[in-house]
């Protein structure tokens, strides 16, 4: 058995990923794919790549196009999922902010440097034509962390996915004033260079086997009670979701490439760009 280790987000994004290793699937090509929850998100997973902590990672595109550019020795090897990530800008239930123009000059809670939270905040900023350089953060490195911030506080506005977020909004602890989508396919699957050379083969059935199941993956008979039971949402919304979400099984596009690497340049969140060899390979 060869083991790969990987890392995501305990998101309804990647059951795909866990229906695999449930099924034995991975198992039976000699494969032991060994899958770590991240709740803190892509800036924990790229410190993670760096490390040698995981061999892939399931990420948000912009997150990882930043931190290879800033020498994670990684390279994206697919696009995961096609369509947006939707994020949620939530404040506290009981906060006096009620519309997005009000957060200008606020404080905004972030997973970690890095994150998406941390750069689609930039993002959200110049959609506004605000100050993308004096933006205060507050690091709260999970949901829970922002849950803690916004209700003391110590932060303002909380950007999250927004149908994992809606829980609380139905519960009461968070409201949501707006939504600002990913410009770009919200998740690619990216893996540490040493692994690819040493691993082409295994890394390219590993792709075989997901790809197989996300293509396929809304045709699963009740896959919509499956999700909602399994991330505590409601049918209605899960089936909203599903909708939305779009899995992809190709490589990243250059044009794609270029159009996020364009905005975090001019949000001078990069100072250089990578070429599309260095931060792209084909398996």
């Amino acid at each position: 058995m060869k083991t790969i280790k990987i890392a995501g987000v305990p998101e309804h994004f990647n059951l795909p990923w866990q229906l695999c290793i449930e099924n034995g699937e991975f198992e039976s090509e000699g494969i032991d794919l060994q899958w770590t929850d991240i709740p803190e998100g892509t800036g924990k997973m790229c410190q993670m790549l760096r490390d040698g902590e995981t061999d892939i990672a399931v990420i948000l595109s912009e997150g990882i196009v930043k931190d290879i550019v800033s020498g994670n020795p990684s390279a994206i090897v697919q696009v995961y999922v096609e369509s947006p990530l939707i994020w949620g800008i939530h404040v506290a239930a009981n906060s006096k902010f009620k519309t997005l123009p009000d957060l200008e000059n606020t404080k905004a809670a972030i997973s970690r440097l890095g994150s998406g939270s941390h750069l689609m905040a930039f993002v959200n900023a110049q959609n506004n034509n605000w100050n993308t350089e004096t933006i205060p953060f507050e690091i709260v490195n999970t949901i829970d962390g922002a849950v803690e911030a916004l209700t003391s506080g110590k932060a303002d506005y909380f950007m999250w996915e927004r149908f994992m977020t809606k829980p609380l909004v139905d519960k009461g602890v968070f409201r949501r004033i707006a939504d600002c989508p990913t410009p770009w396919p919200c998740f690619v699957i990216a893996v540490r260079n040493e692994v690819l050379e040493k691993h082409p083969q295994t890394i390219s059935r590993i792709l075989e086997i997901i790809n197989a199941t996300t293509s396929e993956f809304k045709e699963i008979p009740s896959i919509d009670r499956t999700l909602a039971s399994k991330f505590d949402q409601k049918i209605e919304d899960i089936n909203e979701w599903l909708s939305l979400t779009k899995w992809s099984q190709k490589p990243l596009q250059e044009k794609v490439l270029n159009k996020i690497q364009n905005q975090l340049f001019d949000l001078k969140i990069i100072d250089k760009k990578g070429t599309f060899a260095e931060i792209v390979k084909a398996v």
